[in-house]
Parts: structure tokens; sequence; C-alpha cells
């Protein structure tokens, strides 16, 4: 029996990837910030509660361990840059670090493909992982977690078996996110509708993320040191895909049109005004936020489908029945 280390393992993606390596047999010990999640995670499971920027607290949990995946980030569209960079490259030093001192023989590490967009291509299609990064980032967390792989490929170069995955748009039961995002907007206002929403974009359940990083974990040698897309591999349009959800979900959908250039003004005014004046919540709309809702973005995934025998197994239809289930029980 492998012994495996999961941060993040209070977050919602970390939660899913903890309950399929106790049923898979592994000896897990979870890594999180919050206490009382942690502490609610299956009994067998060995829950710690400790910072990826606690340097000391990462060396001592990661001994004897074989495997990791490192879920764990600070991920938001807003905060501060220090937070960002303390959580996502510090911590991330901190792992692999950790990982080397204590030999272990497989480093799997979750990024995200926010790194491939910005704020002036409109349209970004079918965009693979040797794609140009562009700079600047179109946020801190999309900077840092750029920042962050370039840790894990140094690691690599040194000798750690890493791979990196990044997977789009996640959802499913427990997502505290994109869909409850959309719902509570659509509650209060509407959800804006730019150019009619038709859009094309890519979203990815859940436990198909899962499903990429349990492959991660027996793959062949020759993966080690690469970049996998995670997508459903359903691009539709943002106006259908919503609809889907609240069909499923028995709401009425508000539309509210909007023009892209209008929006993205404001978007970028309340940024500046939060900064400028150090407000620390969340503006009602960014301009990250607003390239969701304008730009066509979509992932190729045929490196992780030849290399990993990634297959997305559960369906976007599937899957938001599953969480429009889930959702309905916490009404």
């Amino acid at each position: 029996m492998n012994n495996i280390l999961v941060t993040g393992a209070t977050g919602f993606l970390g939660g899913h990837v903890v309950n399929r390596l106790v049923n898979e047999g592994y000896r897990v010990t979870a890594v999180g910030r919050n206490k009382y999640i942690g502490e609610s995670l299956p009994a067998d499971v060995h829950f710690v509660q400790v910072s990826l920027e606690d340097r000391e607290g990462i060396l001592k949990v990661m001994q004897n361990q074989d495997f990791v995946i490192h879920c764990g980030a600070l991920s938001s569209v807003w905060g501060n840059y220090e937070d960002f960079y303390k959580s996502n490259v510090i911590g991330t030093q901190n792992m692999v670090d950790a990982a080397f001192s204590a030999g272990v023989k497989r480093f799997v590490h979750v990024s995200t493909p926010s790194i491939y967009f910005n704020l002036h291509d409109r349209s970004k299609l079918n965009v693979k992982e040797n794609s140009e990064i562009p700079s600047p980032a179109i946020n801190f967390y999309a900077d840092t977690k750029w920042k962050a792989e370039k840790v894990v490929d140094e690691a690599y170069r040194q000798g750690l078996p890493t791979i990196t995955i990044r997977p789009r748009a996640l959802f499913g039961p427990g997502d505290n996110a994109i869909i409850p995002r959309l719902i509570k907007t659509n509650q209060k206002s509407g959800i804006p509708f730019i150019d009619g929403g038709k859009v094309l974009t890519d979203i990815t359940y859940v436990e198909n993320v899962v499903d990429a990083l349990c492959l991660c974990l027996h793959s062949d040698e020759h993966t080690f040191g690469k970049k996998y897309n995670i997508t459903n591999g359903e691009p539709m349009h943002l106006s259908e895909l919503l609809d889907k959800v609240f069909k499923m979900l028995n709401q009425p959908m508000k539309k509210k049109a909007i023009k892209y250039d209008t929006i993205l003004q404001v978007a970028k005014l309340l940024e500046t005004t939060y900064r400028l004046f150090h407000i620390k919540r969340e503006p009602i709309i960014t301009p990250y936020t607003m390239t969701v809702l304008a730009h066509s973005q979509t992932l190729n995934i045929d490196a992780a489908r030849s290399e990993l025998g990634y297959v997305p197994r559960i369906s976007i239809d599937e899957g938001i029945n599953r969480f429009a289930e889930w959702w309905k029980t916490k009404e």
C-alpha cells in the first residue's frame, strides 16, 4: 500500500481526490487550511492542518510519502498579490523541496489554463499545451500559478519526477465557485449575456479531473516533466450550457444583454478603485470574469488522451444532473 499526500484537501478538487484515493486503497495524508472540513474527511485519512507557506510543517508532513498530488493553492479572482505569491509560488517551492527531501516517487501538480488567456483575445480555440503564455497575466492567480509551474519545471530538471495538469473550469457536487456564482448572479440581477452568449467554452466535471490525476500516478515515465490540458472535451456555447444548468435546477434564467466594451470598462474601473482604496471584498465584476462570459476559450486535450489514456467519463449533461441533485439538497 502506497502513502500519498494530497494538498488542498479541504478544497473542492482536493476533497474529491482524497475520497477517491481512500476508495482505491491508498494511505492518504490530507493537508488543508480548514480544520472543520478536514475533520469531516473519511476516518482513515490522516488530516494535518498546515499552511503551504509553513516550510517546516510541510517538510514534516512529507516524510515517508511515496506520491504527492498538489492541489493546494490560493484560487480566486481577487486578492493581494503577496497572498497569491506566498501560497502559490513559495508554497509550491516548499512542496518540491520537501518532496526531494523525502524521496517522493512522483509529484503531480495541479495548475490552471487561466495562464493561456488575456483581456484582448476574444477567441482562443483548441489551445495546446505549448501555446505562448501571454504577459502580463490576466490576474494575480494566473501569474503566480505560471510561476509555480516554473518551480515544478526546475524541480523536474533537478530529478524530481513531475507531471502537471491544467484542468479547465471545474464543476460538480461541492462546487462553491463557478455554477453557484452564476446562480447567485441570476437571482440578483440576471446573467450578463455579451454578444448573445454565443461564445464557446470548455468546462470539466470534477470526477473527470480526479480520473486524470489518478492516471498521472501510473503513467509511463515519458510523461514526466510534461503538461496536460484537461476538459470534458465538449466545447459548447455559453448560452446552451447555462440553459442546461437552469433547466436542470428548475429555475428561470434571466438574461441581461450588455455590450462588451461597456462592461469591460466598468470592470476595470471597479478593479482600480478597489485596489486604490484597499477594499478587501471582491468587486461585483472583474475584468477576468468578463473574459469568461465574453471570450471564446477552448482547450485541446489530445495529449492527455494519447499519453495519459484520459477519457472524460462523465458527460456535461450527467455532470449537471449530479450537481443539480446535490444543489437541491442544500436549498
